[in-house]
């Protein structure tokens, strides 16, 4: 088992690098060993180990870890792009979130990564029509980690959500490949209105901390939203936008906002 743990590491550098960072811990805390093996050191793959945090995470007494592991299983050998999009959060994360050192910090510490990986097992058992038990996973992501998607909700990879307190984004929403938000952002409809009624966000926009986004309307690739903002009507590509309501206000001053997290406006 070892020897087979060994040779899936080495062809999965992100695992491999997970890993090495978990034993790393263990050597210099180890009071953290049993956590380190139990949630990663003892999984083959990263799959695996998503599986394993997901179960812990969101078991209650209402249903059990056992069953919840075995959901989040499923869903992974079903859908390869699971554990893609695992990794490419991951490396988002890593790359934008000054406060992220390793690649295990997010899966053991982080709730934004956490709860975005559980709300893509609730998507995927959405869209196998097992949609009570993807709404059930809905609401022990939001009662665990205080961030709400509908699991309909349609979500690129590539996602960091920094600090993700009172995250809510509604289930005809779509957020496309490589976006950056941060905390109290709501992708959310304007009222009472049925059907398609939340915003669409193109790849790679930047969307400050506390901004609203409302209603069916389109946020243009590679655009920026400044914190606090309650953007009402559609967003060009590559433009700021500020204010209550939103205004545009300039250029998004750079190729990819959501990279490069820059929230600074243009005198």
């Amino acid at each position: 088992m070892a020897k087979v743990k060994a040779n899936v590491a080495a062809l999965d550098p992100v695992w491999s690098r997970i890993c090495d960072e978990a034993r790393q811990v263990v050597r210099d805390e180890p009071l953290l060993g049993g956590v380190m093996h139990n949630n990663l050191l003892h999984h083959p793959t990263l799959e695996r180990a998503l599986s394993f945090r997901f179960a812990l995470k969101l078991s209650s007494a209402e249903i059990s870890e056992q069953i919840l592991r075995e959901i989040a299983e499923e869903a992974y050998a079903d859908e390869p792009f699971l554990g893609e999009a695992a990794r490419a959060d991951l490396v988002a994360v890593y790359e934008r979130d000054p406060a992220c050192h390793r690649f295990l910090q997010p899966i053991m510490y982080f709730k934004g990564y956490q709860a975005v990986q559980a709300y893509r097992v609730g998507h995927w058992l959405w869209l196998k029509g097992r949609r009570d038990m993807a709404s059930f996973v809905q609401m022990r992501v939001s009662e665990m980690f205080g961030v709400d998607i509908h699991p309909a909700a349609r979500i690129g990879k590539g996602l960091m959500i920094d600090h993700a307190h009172s995250i809510v984004i509604g289930e005809t929403a779509v957020v496309g490949d490589n976006v950056s938000m941060l905390h109290s952002v709501t992708l959310g409809g304007t009222g009472k209105e049925d059907g398609d009624r939340h915003p669409k966000i193109g790849d790679g926009v930047l969307i400050g901390a506390g901004a609203k986004v409302l209603g069916n309307i389109t946020v243009g690739a590679n655009s920026r939203i400044a914190a606090g903002s309650v953007v009402l009507e559609a967003v060009p590509c590559c433009k700021t936008v500020a204010g209550v309501p939103a205004r545009i206000v300039g250029e998004a001053g750079c190729p990819q906002p959501a990279l490069s997290m820059n929230h600074q406006l243009a005198d």
